[in-house]
């Protein structure tokens, strides 16, 4: 079927853009049943509802005439919710009426509005803006709709939930009445429905959200994942589909934030939208996103709305959305213009159930798998680094010249090594993980992503030496070990899934040339296998990113190798100033060993029954003192002050108190 469009200046655009068949849902709005109707349409992300609206109004604006008259009053008024998807329209239709001499302009949030005042006054034909500005400029008598002949509300829905009905209200209540009016939703729930039934006038109800026009190019991979294991499984993702551009759904503006981070520690140039950043943060994010700069975009649902990325041939979902719209909703971002695409949701255990009823509600055939595992990284590495383009492209003079230079002072082998070694170091190393749909055992520690060599003993001082390892039996390096010291720590928020690949990255070597990692407050202590250290040493004091981060060598080996008290002496009351909290007290103690027993010190003085010294003679000098009745505890301990109760044991405070009364009385 070719476009029924009769406007020769619009197929003309049409036809430069390659645009031969129309897709179901420009196909439906152009029917000869919604000619000239209102519209009520249920359209996915990127099944070309853009142009399906441009098509569909241009009867309207244009008539029987090829060009437009010159720009006065607006004739058309396109509502969209985001800036970034108000500008994306604003683009589609500048080159759809691109030889009608239409002018767009836009009004959107974010923008100088005296600078859009002046556009307006200059005259439009169409307005492209957001609710927020274009309700601003109504009320400032800037936007005048008196001869608008259409109107419409794209991504409805979204509108609804940003709270914007009161606005959407106000516009729809200051345009004509007899206008033409389109509202295209990605869903139709019951708010969009009650405000097409208030402001529509026999509207003609088109559903395709559900058919394969918009989401035919997507396949669709659930991967079994650990709820530890998230990001991790992020990592192996990106590195596994390598696409040009990727987009990570997180549910909440901390969730993208830490994605963010842990990328970046990653070795990935990635950057952030969520509903924080400023119109000129998010204008340069999206930028670099366009210009190669940054491959990956961690982003919020909202944050996401409008946003049209080049070569977006990924989406993860990192965590799972609350109903399956907006599942959809994030997948249309790729898989568009007949381009393939994946969308790949990351399912825990606990969520299993959820992810089969979304992909069930959805109509969706998802492909259940394992996540990637490193091997299968590497090997696909291989693959394409023999493809890739510093082999295809012709060379230069310079670079055979160079070449023959190189071919004369190394060996083939050598030079084939250093070009393996410089192309992994610009990829992120891959993770290490396991398939939770197996019946794989861990510790609770291991639940919580913590590696068992690296937990910090839990004593008073920050700064104590860690737990003592355990004995790794084959896993400790057969060829020895040099300790290294890096300035930061526990203060710092240092944790070992971001500090391995730091390492490996600023070293140039392998986590397996790693051995123990244990982290301080201010510093961090880590082993490296002898062989590797020299050329460890040499990389990790080259220019980095992270050159903040200081990395030196420990001469005398790691400070963690003092003997740490573990256990207290059984069946002897000890004092809270020795250290310890009483009997039952869970804590390490803080009292020095002797070197010939283990009995706690006070002060320096040892004590036979672990009583502090200092007390302990005190005590005796002031019941020796005359007045006082000494009478032998019951148990047989420590005598107490006759006039109390024989069954009450001795107190500090009570024995001063009394005796005091007894020494004034005698």
């Amino acid at each position: 079927m070719k476009f029924l469009s009769t406007n020769p200046s619009i197929a003309r655009a049409l036809t430069e853009r390659n645009y031969d068949e129309p897709t179901p849902v420009q196909s439906a709005v152009l029917a000869d049943e919604a000619a000239g109707r209102d519209l009520l349409v249920s359209a996915q992300t990127g099944s070309g509802k853009t142009v399906a609206y441009g098509l569909a109004i241009a009867q309207d604006l244009l008539g029987d005439s090829v060009r437009f008259a010159k720009a006065d009053l607006p004739l058309a008024l396109i509502v969209a919710p985001t800036r970034e998807l108000a500008m994306q329209v604003q683009r589609e239709l500048t080159w759809l009426y691109q030889y009608t001499g239409a002018r767009v302009v836009s009004c959107v949030g974010g923008m100088d509005p005296r600078s859009e005042q002046r556009e307006l006054s200059a005259g439009a034909h169409i307005v492209v803006g957001t609710p927020g500005r274009l309700c601003d400029h109504l009320r400032r008598g800037r936007l005048d709709v008196s001869e608008l002949k259409a109107i419409v509300l794209d991504e409805a829905d979204e509108m609804l939930d940003l709270g914007f009905r009161e606005d959407l209200e106000l516009i729809l209540k200051t345009t004509p009445a007899e206008r033409r009016t389109l509202l295209f939703s990605a869903t139709l729930p019951r708010g969009i429905v009650q405000l097409a039934k208030q402001y529509q006038k026999n509207a003609f109800r088109i559903e395709v959200a559900g058919g394969d026009g918009g989401h035919a190019d997507i396949e669709y991979r659930a991967i079994r994942v650990a709820g530890h294991d998230i990001e991790r499984a992020v990592v192996n993702v990106l590195r596994f589909f390598e696409s040009p551009s990727a987009l990570v759904f997180c549910n909440t503006r901390n969730a993208v934030k830490h994605m963010q981070g842990s990328l970046l520690e990653r070795g990935f140039s990635v950057v952030a939208l969520s509903g924080e950043l400023t119109q000129n943060e998010r204008t340069h994010a999206l930028q670099a996103l366009r210009d190669g700069r940054a491959r990956v975009c961690v982003a919020t649902d909202v944050a996401a709305r409008g946003i049209d990325l080049p070569n977006l041939g990924l989406v993860i979902h990192a965590e799972l959305p609350n109903d399956p719209e907006v599942l959809q909703h994030r997948s249309g971002r790729t898989g568009r213009a007949g381009k393939k695409g994946v969308s790949a949701v990351l399912v825990p255990p606990a969520r299993r159930r959820r992810a089969e009823l979304f992909f069930q509600q959805a109509g969706i055939e998802a492909v259940w798998d394992s996540p990637p595992k490193a091997e299968d990284i590497r090997k696909l590495d291989q693959q394409r680094m023999l493809q890739d383009g510093l082999f295809t492209e012709q060379p230069t003079e310079d670079d055979l010249t160079l070449a023959r230079a190189l071919i004369g002072e190394r060996t083939p082998e050598e030079i084939a090594t250093a070009l393996a070694r410089m192309y992994r170091a610009r990829l992120p190393s891959p993770e290490d993980m396991s398939d939770p749909g197996q019946d794989i055992r861990r510790s609770p520690r291991e639940d919580r992503g913590e590696r068992r060599d690296v937990h910090p003993a839990r004593s008073g001082n920050r700064d104590a030496a860690p737990r003592p390892e355990r004995p790794r039996g084959d896993q400790r390096m057969p060829e020895g070990s040099v300790w290294f010291r890096a300035s930061i720590g526990r203060q710092k928020n240092a944790e070992a899934r971001w500090l391995l690949p730091m390492i490996c990255r600023r070293g140039g070597i392998d986590k397996h040339d790693i051995g123990a990692i244990r982290i301080f407050a201010s510093h961090t202590e880590f082993e490296i296998s002898a062989p590797m250290a020299d050329q460890f040493m040499v990389k990790a004091q080259g220019p980095d990113k992270e050159a903040h981060i200081k990395i030196e060598a420990l001469p005398n080996g790691p400070q963690a190798q003092s003997p740490v008290p573990s256990e207290k002496p059984a069946g002897k009351f000890v004092h809270k100033s020795a250290g310890y909290k009483g009997a039952g007290y869970k804590g390490k103690p803080r009292a020095e060993q002797t070197p010939d027993e283990n009995v706690p010190t006070f002060h320096g003085k040892p004590s036979t029954d672990g009583a502090p010294k200092k007390f302990e003679k005190k005590f005796e000098k002031e019941f020796d003192k005359p007045g006082f009745d000494k009478k032998p505890h019951p148990g047989g301990g420590r005598p107490y002050k006759g006039k109390r109760d024989d069954a009450a044991p001795f107190a500090k405070p009570a024995f001063k108190k009394n005796f005091k009364k007894n020494k004034d009385s005698g």
